[in-house]
């Protein structure tokens, strides 16, 4: 009998267990988090992999910490294989065969809470053969923050003509450390296609230097500041922080105004009527589509998500996914 966390193999059909794939299967555990479920999901995985397989892609990325779009449900895991090791074909596994240039410079492999995962880089050139640009963008906003990226190596990559580069390319050049929420991150690409130029994560302070605040953005040239209101600005806590913070810009020539990501993705010609208002300009309905599309084909929404899943099902060989 296995330990009582080891991962079996068989036609297991007793009480007290999970199945993970066809043949695969975790005692049941009831009381661990989502994110304890998913690393117990992925050793159990390597006991199907071959001997020097990584997980990448979206896999890699949330076990790395790394800001993820929002995602589907019942997503597959992501690993891959180096040269000539045969791929696993199993229900809810997407193996991927990648052959590194030498050239491209990417370091080694590396195990996150003894899991092996791909490099940054790979990973994210993985996502980018999927992912929309929005996407990609929250993505390495995260992963610059975290120190992740060896900028000699992403730039060495994008001058190579690999699968998804193009993509990479555009998302690494629109991507800021300096954001600290995937929200804030929507809320600047939202800018960007707008043409606004802002700046991320400004001080701002009073005519006498006193300190009023850190602005999420702040519009170029203007006294204009705009940041994102996500659900933990709702939290008690916060929100007295808020409050006061607000009576500090009341005493100042900054103009506050909060977004929230409804308005983003689904009001989003109200909300670049008013900044137009705000900057006294004229609309150009290009804008909007610009952003609409952007957001079409993002995991933002619900189109984008049907699309990658059933990209990822045919690849699994599922024909029949209604």
């Amino acid at each position: 009998m296995p330990g009582n966390d080891e991962p079996i193999r068989g036609e297991v059909r007793l009480a007290g267990f999970r199945r993970v794939s066809h043949g695969l299967y975790l005692p049941d555990r009831p009381h661990l988090s989502d994110d304890e479920e998913f690393r117990r999901d992925l050793r159990a995985w390597l006991c199907v992999l071959p001997d020097g397989a990584v997980f990448t892609h979206v896999t890699a990325a949330r076990l790395r910490g790394w800001r993820l779009p929002p995602l589907p449900e019942q997503i597959p895991v992501f690993a891959a294989v180096h040269g000539k090791v045969n791929r696993v074909g199993r229900p809810g596994l997407l193996c991927s065969r990648l052959v590194v240039a030498s050239e491209d410079g990417a370091g080694a492999p590396a195990t996150v809470e003894g899991l092996p995962v791909d490099t940054p880089e790979e990973i994210l050139l993985r996502c980018a053969r999927d992912l929309g640009h929005l996407d990609l963008v929250v993505m390495l906003d995260s992963a610059l923050a975290l120190g992740d990226i060896d900028r000699t190596v992403v730039e060495r990559l994008l001058g190579s003509r690999r699968p998804g580069v193009r993509v990479l390319r555009r998302a690494y050049r629109a991507a800021d450390e300096r954001a600290e929420s995937g929200g804030e991150t929507v809320l600047r690409s939202f800018h960007i296609a707008m043409e606004i130029a802002v700046e991320s994560q400004v001080d701002l302070r009073d005519a006498g230097g006193r300190f009023v605040g850190r602005a999420d953005l702040r519009v170029r040239g203007t006294p204009h500041v705009h940041e994102y209101d996500g659900a933990g600005h709702r939290i008690q806590d916060r929100q007295r922080s808020d409050l006061r913070r607000e009576r500090r810009f009341a005493d100042t020539a900054y103009v506050r105004r909060g977004y929230t990501l409804d308005e983003l993705l689904n009001h989003p010609a109200v909300v670049m009527h008013e900044m137009d208002m705000a900057l006294g300009r004229s609309h150009r309905l290009e804008r909007l589509r610009r952003w609409r599309r952007m957001v079409d084909g993002s995991l933002y929404s619900e189109a984008g998500r049907a699309r990658v899943m059933n990209r990822w099902r045919r690849q699994m060989g599922v024909v029949d996914w209604n």
